[in-house]
């Protein structure tokens, strides 16, 4: 019999595992496998669990959000590639991103159904300095909603809720001073917002089309969006944001297989929708292929 660690987070995404866990497991039973299910204890908790016994499973499963879907990579990630399990992702949060990049169900039990029946995926994953990333990491504009949002409000509003967190940090919008290296090229201006992706979907909207996402190909997607110059610049800018014109002189997108962030104060990251440090260097490169997620 094969043997599966099933870690999850019980309180993601209005707590909704609480009436499906018996039916998961079932069906995971049903599917061959002898099951070892962890409920998450703190912050971290699922990670520090997959390093110390994943080797020892023939898959991983967790269910959450993107920050859980974030600490069963880290775990992974902290193994030797050879012995790294395939992961399978049950979407529990209130967005679930890259659970919609790769087509896995939002129903519970049909995404349990595919890991039972589907094939890895083999996904590259981000190093952001000592740590790992499923698929973005972002600094600027709004980018502290998902982590600044109490677990609780989000369980009560979803995704609601964090559209009111956005509204009150408007008036909070600063811009950051920045020194990009990508390789040989330097780029050094003001930004509102950066993002190092890897997802046809982030913060629950499409990525534009122009950026021809593929989730395997060693690359990131890099988009910014520079800060106006003046005054009177902010309503093209605006007009340019909103209408995603990714020709406009506001952005500046791209792709890279690694990257390097400068500046002179420290600057807020959010790695999968979770805090990632204040960071005056960040370096963030692309390592392919390097876990199998069943789809």
């Amino acid at each position: 019999m094969k043997k599966m660690l099933f870690v999850y987070n019980p309180h993601a995404g209005k707590a909704q595992i609480t009436g499906s866990l018996s039916a998961i497991i079932d069906i995971f039973t049903k599917g061959g496998y002898l099951v070892t299910a962890r409920p998450t204890q703190a912050s971290g908790d699922g990670m520090e669990v997959i390093k110390e016994l994943g080797e020892k499973y023939d898959i991983v499963v967790c269910s959450g959000g993107d920050g859980t879907l974030c600490e069963a990579v880290g775990g992974l990630m902290s193994l030797p590639r050879e012995k790294r399990p395939p992961l399978g992702y049950i979407p529990a949060g209130s967005t679930n991103d890259f659970a919609s990049s790769l087509g896995i169900p939002k129903d519970m039990k049909d995404a349990a159904e595919m890991i039972i029946h589907g094939i890895p995926f083999r996904c590259d994953i981000g190093a952001f300095n000592e740590k790992y990333f499923t698929y973005v990491a972002a600094f600027g504009a709004f980018t502290s909603v998902s982590y600044g949002t109490p677990q609780q409000i989000k369980n009560v509003l979803g995704h609601t809720a964090y559209i009111l967190e956005g509204a009150k940090q408007v008036g909070s919008i600063k811009p950051y001073h920045i020194k990009l290296e990508v390789g040989e090229k330097v780029i050094e201006d003001d930004f509102l917002f950066g993002m190092v992706s890897n997802a046809t979907q982030v913060g629950g909207m499409k990525t534009p089309s122009e950026l021809a996402i593929s989730l395997n190909d060693g690359m990131f997607e890099v988009l910014l969006v520079r800060s106006p110059k003046s005054l009177a610049d902010i309503p093209d800018m605006l007009s340019e944001v909103i209408r995603l014109d990714m020709n406009a002189k506001s952005y500046l997108n791209f792709k890279c297989s690694s990257i390097t962030f400068s500046s002179e104060t420290p600057i807020p990251w959010t790695i999968d929708g979770e805090f990632g440090g204040d960071r005056e260097r960040v370096d963030i490169r692309n390592i392919s292929n390097a876990i199998g997620i069943i789809v």
